[in-house]
């Protein structure tokens, strides 16, 4: 086994411990996140805002943060929607909203980071090591080895179905 074989070995053990952790959580928010369109863990919260007054439909919408808000009635200066009430007059908002429990929702802004949040680098830095990963993992047995043209067929045929459920 050359040098470079035993370096990747080596690096390739401890960055994995290292990451054990940021791994973790960042695949069990990653399995949350596919059921964002639907109510799992989370719960209703009862929430009263103060906002601007006078505000349309859609302008409501995005000041309390409800998706394609629809008001379902307007009665004097309230305008009611399916999730609560909104005063034009005193901007005065009371409205219901499920919100994924604290923790959760933190984890999954993993996945939302931008330049703009601090996450941003730990997701350079993730996405830089496992690609180091990909890399080091044909460094792991030498090249001519049964294991080795095995791991090169499971290789491919993660990416065969990778571009498959990409593209369907």
């Amino acid at each position: 086994m050359g040098a470079v074989s035993k370096n990747m070995r080596v690096y390739h053990r401890y960055l994995g411990f290292f990451l054990a952790g940021i791994m973790a959580i960042y695949s069990i928010s990653g399995i949350i996140l596919i059921f964002r369109n639907t109510n799992f863990l989370k719960k209703e919260v009862h929430k009263i805002e103060k906002i601007s007054s006078n505000l349309n439909e859609e302008a409501l919408g995005k000041a309390i943060k409800i998706k394609n808000l629809k008001v379902n009635k307007v009665q004097g200066d309230q305008l009611f929607f399916e999730q609560g009430v909104y005063n034009r007059v005193t901007g005065l908002a009371e409205f219901k909203i499920k919100e994924l429990p604290f923790i959760v929702s933190k984890m999954n802004n993993f996945h939302k980071a931008n330049t703009s949040h601090p996450l941003f680098y730990l997701n350079i830095f993730f996405g830089c090591s496992l690609m180091f990963f990909v890399i080091s993992t044909f460094w792991m047995f030498a090249p001519g080895t049964q294991i080795f043209k095995k791991g090169i067929l499971f290789t491919l045929a993660g990416v065969l179905i990778t571009l498959v459920l990409l593209f369907i």
